[in-house]
C-alpha cells in the first residue's frame, strides 16, 4: 500500500527507503487500519499526520505493544480519563512516531515527524525543541506535522473509519415525547389500513410503554425501528422461468363434487 501511495501525490524524500525498514508494529498498526476500510488514497493523510478516529476500542490494547510502546503525554481528547487510558508511542522507521489513545467510543492514531521524550520523569531533549517547532507550524497552517508531510485532517476534523452509527444515546424529554407521539401515530395509522378492519380490531399490536426504547441498538441483536423502520422495502430478483410457467399454466375449474373426490375427511 505504501509503495502505491508513493508513486502518486506529494511526500517527503526518503519514504520508500524507509518502508524497506518497516517494523513489524508499524505493519500491524497500518495492517489494522487498512482492515478498518483504509484505502489507498487515505494512506497519504495517514503518513501525512491525519488524526484518524476508529470505533473500535480493542485498538488501544493491540497497539501497546510489549517492549516498544511507552506512555507518553499529548493534549489529544483531553475529555479521556488519562489515568486510565493512558497514550501511547511507538517509534518507527516509517511512523516515525506514532501517538495513540483512548476515545469515548473507540480509539485514535496520530503519526508525528518529531518523537518526543517529555513525559513522566523525563527530561526534555532538543527534538523535544523541534516538537514545539511542528507546533507552530501547525498553528500557521492549521495542518498536522507528520513524518511525511502536512494533513489537514486534525483532531477537529479527523478521518473517520468504521464509524459505529448505532451508538445509543440519550434523548432530551421534549425530543423523547414528540417521537414517542409519531411513533404512536403510526402505528394507529396501520391498524386503520389494515387488510380486514376485523381481524385488526380483534388482534391488536401489543402496548408498548417505552416506543422510544425499540429504536437503534435499545433491542437485543441490533433490532428496532431503526433509521427506515417506516419505509417500503422490496426485493427484485431474476424471475423464474419453471416458476412463471406453472402459474401462468391453465387450471381446470372443480366441478359441483370436487370438494368430496377426495373421500371422507
Amino acid at each position: 500500500m505504501i509503495d502505491i501511495t508513493a508513486r502518486s501525490g506529494p511526500y517527503r524524500k526518503g519514504l520508500v527507503a524507509a518502508t524497506e525498514r518497516l517494523g513489524p508494529e508499524e505493519a500491524a498498526v497500518i495492517a489494522d487500519l487498512e482492515g478498518q476500510g483504509l484505502q489507498v488514497p487515505q494512506l497519504h493523510d495517514v503518513l501525512c499526520g491525519g488524526h484518524v478516529l476508529v470505533d473500535d476500542p480493542q485498538l488501544y490494547e493491540d497497539w501497546k505493544f510489549a517492549g516498544v510502546s511507552y506512555p507518553r503525554l499529548s493534549s489529544h481528547h483531553h475529555d479521556i480519563d488519562k489515568k486510565r487510558y493512558p497514550d501511547f508511542g511507538m517509534r518507527g522507521q516509517v511512523v516515525r512516531e506514532k501517538l495513540h489513545g483512548r476515545t469515548a467510543q473507540g480509539t485514535w492514531v496520530q503519526m508525528e515527524k518529531t518523537p518526543v521524550a517529555f513525559g513522566k520523569r523525563k527530561l526534555p531533549r532538543p527534538s523535544d525543541l523541534r516538537h514545539l517547532m511542528d507546533y507552530v507550524v501547525y498553528r500557521i497552517t492549521r495542518s498536522n506535522v507528520g513524518p511525511w508531510g502536512l494533513s489537514r485532517m486534525t483532531e477537529r476534523r479527523p478521518m473517520y473509519l468504521s464509524p459505529n452509527l448505532a451508538v445509543p444515546t440519550v434523548l432530551p424529554p421534549p425530543v423523547a415525547r414528540s417521537l414517542i407521539r409519531t411513533l404512536r401515530r403510526i402505528e394507529e395509522d396501520d391498524d386503520v389500513t389494515a387488510v380486514s378492519h376485523d381481524l385488526a380490531a380483534r388482534f391488536p399490536p401489543p402496548d408498548r410503554r417505552d416506543l422510544a426504547g425499540e429504536l437503534g441498538r435499545a433491542l437485543p441483536g441490533r433490532s428496532g425501528r431503526g433509521l427506515f423502520g417506516s419505509s417500503e422495502v422490496w426485493v427484485t430478483e431474476t424471475p423464474s422461468r419453471t416458476a412463471a410457467a406453472v402459474l401462468s399454466a391453465p387450471r381446470p375449474s372443480p366441478g359441483a363434487g370436487a370438494w368430496w373426490t377426495g373421500g371422507p375427511s
